[in-house]
């Protein structure tokens, strides 16, 4: 009997040594999963391009109990957030994305009863899909249970996620400022450099200066860092003996657009311009910074959801995304919309890759076949390359 009682000790023993070294195992391989950094954003199609879609203002709260706003009376008794999850989801089906930029406005901090619950839920068609992505915030961000430093902060841990509260080792205003590179196509002679440059700005909420009513401005600190960026991006590119001559592109996103949005016209805009600008009072000069760093071909913003126009001035186009959330305010019968942008690589002689050689752009509706609009090139490259091919 005590033989048997021994037999039946050690092989319980076994078990739970099993069980807790299986447990152990799934913890471990769980944290691991979560702390492996993502590869770098690359070229890594065969046929030399680079695809971005640009979500702007989904106004997420809480689910299927979160009504939609401006449908139309037949679309108000059964739309609600989850529409706006379905129309990221059938963009990620129908474009096949290789990154996603979220604009700000991500959650509409007033109607959201758990900031992070509202997060979780508004990113979770990216994560599904094992997407890489990145947020900037908008000015209803911070509005619900989390300050705006925390919903960064909160963003930045999720899972394929690429964003950044701030440069390391950085003091600057706002959450939320930082680059990301795109690498030249794997085995080719740019695939160790950045071919296309990214950059995201925290444009911020509200003026706090008493003297200045209306929406924040991205400030002097943010314009220092995003030049030093810029001229280190452009100063390693031009180091490789095998880049153009020319500069990398670069793609710029923030929430706010800028005050000289206000001067275009319908006849100088691709898109729709159907409510005022709603930009800051104060001017602090970013589109002059852009110009200045040279690199930047176009930068787009949300926050306006009834404008979805691009315009260009002075060398770079000014787009807007178009409103995509339905717990935002929009126009009933005027679809929600998203914007797609597509860098193009430049082929040698050879048949290797090269530099960027075009973006384009083009905007799909929240309609029965997800429409396609107002394909339009953003920029081309004119210069000749600095090698031979």
């Amino acid at each position: 009997m005590a033989a048997l009682e021994h037999s039946h000790s050690l092989q319980a023993e076994a078990f739970l040594f099993i069980v807790l070294f299986a447990t152990t195992a799934w913890v471990v391989s769980t944290a691991t999963a979560k702390s492996v950094p993502l590869p770098p954003l690359r070229f890594k199609s065969t046929i030399g391009k680079f695809k971005i879609l640009q979500v702007a203002d989904m106004h997420y709260a809480d689910g299927q109990s979160t009504k939609c706003e401006d449908v139309l009376p037949s679309q108000f008794s059964t739309c609600s957030d989850l529409n706006t999850t379905d129309f990221v989801k059938r963009m990620i089906k129908a474009e096949k994305p290789d990154f996603i930029v979220f604009t700000g406005d991500n959650i509409y901090g007033v109607d959201a009863k758990d900031a992070a619950t509202s997060l979780k839920a508004a990113f979770e068609p990216a994560i599904s899909a094992k997407l890489p992505w990145a947020a900037v915030l908008g000015n209803h961000d911070q509005e619900s249970t989390l300050t705006r430093k925390q919903v960064m902060k909160h963003i930045v841990p999720m899972e394929y996620t690429l964003s950044k509260v701030n440069p390391h080792g950085k003091k600057i205003d706002g959450f939320g400022n930082y680059n990301l590179e795109v690498k030249g196509m794997k085995g080719s002679k740019l695939e160790g450099k950045s071919v296309l440059n990214l950059y995201f700005l925290d444009s911020g909420d509200y003026s706090t200066d008493p003297n200045i009513t209306g929406y924040d401005w991205i400030k002097a600190s943010q314009q220092a860092w995003f030049k030093e960026t810029s001229a280190k991006l452009q100063k390693n590119y031009k180091s490789n003996p095998s880049a153009q001559s020319e500069s990398a592109p670069g793609l710029v996103y923030f929430h706010i657009p800028l005050p000289e949005v206000k001067i275009f016209g319908s006849s100088s805009i691709i898109g729709v311009k159907q409510e005022p600008i709603s930009c800051p009072l104060y001017n602090s000069g970013f589109l002059e910074t852009m110009v200045q760093a040279e690199d930047v071909k176009a930068a787009f913003t949300g926050h306006d959801h009834k404008n979805d126009f691009c315009g260009k001035l002075r060398g770079i186009e000014l787009c807007y995304a178009g409103g995509f959330g339905y717990h935002a305010y929009g126009k009933a019968g005027w679809s929600r919309r998203s914007r797609v942008v597509v860098a193009s690589l430049e082929k040698d002689i050879k048949g290797g890759w090269k530099g960027v050689q075009s973006i384009t752009t083009w905007k799909r509706l929240d309609d029965e076949h997800l429409s396609k609009i107002d394909t339009q090139t953003l920029w081309t490259k004119t210069r000749m390359s600095s090698f031979e091919d």
